[in-house]
């Protein structure tokens, strides 16, 4: 027997006021009850209908987004190419009975979005309220239970031991201290998140006979890893990867597919009563709404987990929640770091309104149980990370005292983490630390709205050479492509570095090239390289409000700054112009800090009776040498800033 469907899932298809909904929202000053619901603060009593409309907002922007692949042929007809029932061939549906074929007839080629899974957050949406999710979404701010006493454990992974943080953290989870009330588990950047998840969902199963545990992550990659490390000491058969059935089968890794619902080429989804067999069963955020559709009874599972809880929107994270945790008697524990970026959103208004701030990060500034009382957590509800372990000392500093209070403690292993305390290239020994200052400037092409910097490009290119040259010498550390990440704030920057290293492949003659990865922030999220090189683009001030607007770029963005700079193991380096940043708090206190550690090289920051002259002279798009530049023309159109500047994934991992 197969899982059935017992419990609907609706269309919720966008309603025609939407459109509307969206010319009003462009203009500042009209109001009606939808804009003044979606102004209004998030609470219970407005949740199901905030969301949803959220929702149908993003939909909209999404369906526009889409467009922008579709192949039009003029005096084409029209056709729609659907996936056979296996999966593995696109299948042309011609309208009409009668069917001619005629040799080099041409077609439109239109892409739609996958519905899916806009429709398993409308009903995750609408299921909260239902089933009186309250106590989980809104957590009492009074709590009236007694601490329970804290369990003494014999940890899996004996090096948790050494570190109180996650050892507490994994303690309380344990104890269930926080219930009816999530339970956080707030991980900086290397900070071991994953690994004290995964200690805790091993501690459940072996000291809880009863229990059954939910492990989800916003994607099938972090989902794999959560299943690949609670496999070292849980017994297999306990533990069930279910897939989607839109999973690639190839990417599907090996070791995991005896535990998996993948039989040989094809997935399949056990009767009801054969899932409730396994103690713990790890899927995506949205392909755990396939328990929900298959009617797993509420409360079933008495714990909920979810790594990397930041990057998801709440309506993903409430998939697994809404239909399946009891709200009384489950527990559910999310794990992420809220100074890292949020999910991406596509659409303007749901990113103004609120949707791109996860559960994760509500909870943590709305909610006093999980906000410091006198300096400190209280760890009946939330604990801190507190140990680095992947970044030098200097690398860490300014994020740690900006975002993280100065509470990490950089414990990387000294080895790995001194790389590069004497390469050559260093403006200062022992300082694995580079701001490279570049007077380039903002670049479009006719054909794309997206920005470019070649002089950045350039400087990029010689410290990739110098890092490969340098890899190869006697007594140096050696180092490949697959060490170094670049990372830029927009597509077209990220299309200029990528080209850019194809002819330095070819001066090295290395056949791994592209491991050496160039992307966006977003793309590096939850990554790390022993060196990370970083391309700011901005050289004029034009154009920061339309980046503080649509959250992109790296000046006025606290979260993709933080991200970008923790990512690096052993040096990092990172080129911009020092007058633009500087506009910039956080940006400003990162230069000087370089530049009082001696760090700092190319374009200096100008004297300060010079600063506001060149400042202007930016603003007014005008070259510090006093060239003149001329604007280009840009190609009008429907997508979004987001699609046009960061061409993001698509959110569809099932």
């Amino acid at each position: 027997m197969q899982l059935k469907n017992e419990v609907q899932l609706k269309q919720y298809r966008v309603p025609t006021y939407v459109n509307q909904l969206i010319k009003s929202l462009k203009q500042p000053h009209h109001s009606d009850s939808r804009r003044t619901l979606l102004e209004s603060p998030l609470s219970w009593e407005n949740y199901t209908e905030k969301f949803q409309l959220l929702l149908y907002l993003e939909e909209s922007q999404m369906n526009l987004d889409i467009k922008r692949y579709n192949i039009p042929n003029e005096d084409s007809k029209f056709a729609v190419l659907k996936r056979d029932k296996n999966k593995k061939l696109l299948v042309l549906e011609v309208p009409g009975k009668d069917l001619s074929i005629i040799e080099g007839i041409k077609f439109n080629v239109e892409f739609t979005i996958n519905r899916l899974t806009i429709r398993l957050q409308h009903r995750a949406a609408e299921f909260a309220t239902l089933c009186g999710l309250r106590s989980v979404l809104f957590p009492d701010e009074t709590p009236s239970h007694l601490k329970p006493e804290l369990p003494h454990l014999k940890l899996f992974d004996q090096q948790l031991e050494r570190n109180p943080e996650q050892y507490q953290a994994v303690q309380q989870i344990v104890a269930g201290s926080s219930r009816p009330a999530p339970y956080l588990v707030f991980g900086p950047p290397g900070t071991g998140k994953t690994v004290t998840v995964v200690e805790a969902i091993k501690q459940i199963e072996k000291t809880q006979a009863s229990c059954h545990i939910l492990a989800c992550a916003p994607s099938n990659s972090a989902a794999d890893l959560l299943c690949s490390k609670i496999r070292d000491h849980v017994d297999e058969c306990m533990v069930y990867r279910m897939y989607a059935s839109s999973r690639d089968p190839k990417l599907v890794p090996a070791h995991l597919k005896g535990c998996s619902n993948l039989v040989g080429e094809s997935y399949v989804y056990p009767a009801k009563e054969k899932l409730m067999e396994y103690k713990i069963i790890v899927t995506t955020l949205l392909s755990a709404g396939r328990l929900v559709s298959g009617n797993i009874p509420s409360g079933h599972f008495t714990h909920v987990f979810v790594d990397e809880a930041g990057h998801a929107v709440e309506t993903e994270c409430v998939v697994p929640l809404a239909g399946l945790l009891d709200a009384e008697s489950g527990q559910l524990v999310l794990v992420g770091d809220p100074k890292q970026l949020g999910p991406i959103l596509r659409s303007p208004f749901s990113l103004k309104y609120g949707m791109g701030v996860s559960l994760l990060e509500r909870l943590m500034t709305t909610s006093s149980l999980y906000q410091k009382n006198e300096g400190v957590y209280n760890n009946c509800f939330v604990t801190k990370l507190l140990r680095n372990y992947r970044s030098h000392p200097a690398i860490l500093k300014i994020p740690n005292e900006l975002f993280y209070d100065g509470e990490l403690q950089a414990c990387a292993d000294e080895y790995a983490r001194n790389f590069y305390r004497w390469w050559q290239y260093l403006p200062k020994q022992d300082l694995p630390l580079i701001f490279h200052g570049v007077a380039g400037e903002d670049t479009r092409e006719s054909n794309s709205p997206s920005f470019f910097n070649v002089a950045e490009v350039e400087v990029l290119m010689d410290y990739v050479r110098k890092l490969l040259q340098s890899g190869r010498k006697k007594g140096l550390a050696t180092i490949g492509p697959k060490d170094i990440g670049i990372i830029a704030p927009y597509r077209k920057q990220v299309q200029k570095i990528r080209k850019a290293l194809e002819q330095v492949g070819k001066e090295f003659t290395f056949t791994d090239m592209n491991a050496l990865k160039v992307g966006s922030v977003e793309e590096f999220q939850g990554q790390e390289r022993r060196v990370i090189m970083v391309s700011t683009v901005r050289s004029s001030s034009k154009y920061m409000d339309y980046d503080k607007k649509f959250s992109l770029g790296f000046v006025k963005n606290e979260k993709r700054f933080n991200v970008a700079v923790t990512r690096a193991k052993a040096l990092l380096i990172v080129v911009g112009n020092p007058i633009v940043l500087n506009t910039d708090d956080t940006w400003k206190r990162f230069i000087q800090y370089c530049k009082d550690e001696g760090g700092c090289t190319g374009l200096v920051q100008p004297e300060k009776d010079d600063y506001e002259v060149v400042l202007r002279l930016s603003a007014l798009y005008i070259s510090i040498e006093g060239h003149g530049k001329t604007y280009e023309k840009v190609v009008e159109t429907h997508e979004s800033v987001v699609q046009q500047q960061l061409d993001p994934e698509w959110r569809n991992d099932l």
